[in-house]
C-alpha cells in the first residue's frame, strides 16, 4: 500500500457490519467541515503512522473496534486540497454492532446502507462518492467470481466458517 515515510493528510475506513454501512453523525459545530453530517470512521494522520494505521486507530477512538490490518481488503489514495487521503474498506459481521462503544466525537453512529449513504443529503460528499467507487469495483469482482469455472464447482465460495479477527479493547 503505502510506507509510513510518504506524505499523506489521513486515512477513513468504509466499515460494514452485515450489510450495512457504519456512519457516524459529526458535531454541529460552525468550526468544523460538514457539521452535523454523516461521516466515516477515520481522521487525520498522527506522527509518521501508515495509513493502515491511521484508519484503524481513528476506528477504535472513534467506535471502540480493534481490527487487524489484514481485515482492510481494499484501498485507495485520493487528492484533496490539503493533501493525499486514504480510503479503506473493511467488513464484519452485523453482531459486531453489539461490540461498539462510542467515544467521545461525534453526536452518535448508526447503520445505513450503503446505497441510502451514497443519496442521503447529509453525506459527506466526497466519501459518498469514494464509497460508490469501492462499491462498484467490488460489483465488478463479484460478477466476474460468479461468473468463474471455480464457482460454478462450488469451490472459493466462502462458505467456510471463519473466526472473527476483530476484538473490542479491554482497557
Amino acid at each position: 500500500m503505502t510506507s509510513a515515510n510518504e506524505e499523506f493528510a489521513g486515512a477513513k475506513l468504509a466499515l460494514f457490519l452485515g450489510q450495512d454501512l457504519l456512519v457516524i453523525q459529526r458535531d454541529d459545530k460552525p468550526d468544523i467541515p460538514y457539521p452535523g453530517h454523516w461521516d466515516l470512521p477515520g481522521g487525520g494522520r498522527e506522527g509518521d503512522e501508515s495509513p493502515q494505521v491511521c484508519a484503524l486507530r481513528e476506528t477504535y477512538e472513534e467506535v471502540g473496534l480493534v481490527l487487524p490490518p489484514e481485515l482492510l481488503n481494499w484501498s485507495r489514495v485520493y487528492r484533496r486540497p490539503h493533501g493525499r487521503v486514504w480510503f479503506f474498506a473493511a467488513h464484519l459481521p452485523a453482531s459486531a454492532a453489539g461490540q461498539i462503544r462510542f467515544g467521545n466525537e461525534g453526536q452518535g453512529w448508526a447503520l445505513m446502507a450503503p446505497e441510502a449513504y451514497c443519496e442521503h443529503p447529509l453525506a459527506v460528499p466526497h466519501f459518498a462518492a469514494r464509497l460508490r467507487d469501492y462499491l462498484t469495483e467490488r460489483r465488478s469482482l463479484q460478477g466476474r467470481k460468479e461468473r468463474s469455472p471455480a464457482s460454478m464447482r462450488g469451490e472459493g465460495d466462502g462458505s467456510q466458517e471463519e473466526k472473527p479477527v476483530w476484538g473490542v479493547s479491554q482497557d
